[in-house]
């Protein structure tokens, strides 16, 4: 297999494994509380970062002070998100999860405008509207009707994360921030919250079914630590434009695992919403990078460093501190 090929497999993976991470949390606050699951997920995820770390030479185990100072407000947005997200996620389908929550897609670049010239084009506003028809008709299921709460909570996640990602491209830009370490820190932040949450809930988990320890430990080491660093790798190896593409694939892994796993079904209504939701994500998507790219009038001052995230799609984690031609304004972001 060609290192492009290859490439693009592993970023295909990553996409499909955030896709069935929708599922996985549904079945898994189906038996627990979701604070119980997020701690969980939080906890195993922080163990396998340490471990990770311990594993490396003594020079790249510690933590710079900038990576801790970045490290600990992201670290509580990233557990905001996974709150709204997973009592979403609780309350609606796993299809409409992952679909609403590609919203974040179009609504970070409204948020951060740090990387912007000019205002953005109408035809990314066009694109949006095209999202926010898709938003309603996937609400509408078989009719009409009072917006589910799930799906509300899936509106704000989506809200929430294009914050985050917003303040990820704003407090990694231009510093020596490793991925690893970064991570780390959120994931030890995000166990700090839930614990008195959940403490006394905790024999819950550990009398736990085998099977939701499963569904926990593939949310914690593959949806999150696996799929972060296997990102990190692939975005390294290949263009911002062609990992976006691949990695927004992750709404259409959603609903066909959905579908096929958890037995959900798409009428017509959804059916259509689903496709609006893809190709206006996409859509917006390429609008807004086009008017990224375009060149400024005039050369920006010799001490302006413009960095930029490689990554067009970052699972609620932070972005690599290597200096890349493209803005995270596009980013997705779930542990």
């Amino acid at each position: 297999m060609s290192d492009v090929r290859r490439t693009d497999a592993v970023l295909l993976l990553v996409a499909l494994v955030w896709g069935s991470s929708y599922l996985s949390a549904q079945t898994a606050t189906a038996a627990l509380p979701v604070l119980l699951v997020l701690f969980a997920r939080y906890a195993l995820s922080a163990l396998a970062c340490l471990g990770l770390l311990a594993s490396r030479r003594r020079e790249a185990r510690g933590w710079t002070r900038d990576e801790i100072r970045t490290g600990l407000p992201l670290g509580l947005t990233q557990a905001a998100v996974l709150v709204v997200e997973t009592y979403g996620v609780a309350h609606t389908s796993a299809a409409n999860a992952g679909l609403i929550i590609s919203l974040t897609i179009v609504l970070t670049p409204l948020l951060d405008r740090g990387g912007h010239r000019g205002a953005l084009p109408p035809a990314f506003f066009a694109a949006t509207g095209v999202c926010v028809l898709a938003v309603g008709l996937l609400m509408s299921g078989n009719g009409f009707h009072e917006p589910r709460l799930g799906d509300l909570l899936m509106l704000g996640a989506a809200l929430i994360r294009a914050g985050h990602v917003a303040l990820v491209g704003r407090m990694t830009v231009g510093r020596a921030i490793r991925p690893l370490q970064l991570t780390t820190v959120q994931t030890l932040v995000g166990t700090a919250l839930f614990l008195p949450a959940t403490a006394h809930d905790l024999p819950t988990l550990f009398h736990a079914d085998p099977a939701i320890w499963a569904q926990l430990g593939y949310l914690a080491l593959l949806c999150s630590v696996f799929a972060f660093l296997a990102q990190t790798w692939a975005v390294q190896r290949t263009s911002a434009s062609r990992a976006s593409l691949l990695l927004g694939t992750e709404p259409v892994w959603a609903v066909a695992i959905g579908v096929a796993l958890g037995g959900e079904h798409l009428t017509p209504l959804t059916g259509l919403g689903a496709a609006l939701m893809v190709a206006g994500t996409y859509w917006g998507q390429s609008v807004e990078r086009a008017h990224r790219q375009v060149p400024e009038d005039r050369p920006p001052p010799a001490h302006d460093s413009p960095h930029a995230c490689d990554q067009d799609h970052d699972k609620d984690s932070a972005c690599p501190s290597t200096p890349a031609t493209t803005s995270p304004t596009t980013t997705l972001t779930t542990t």
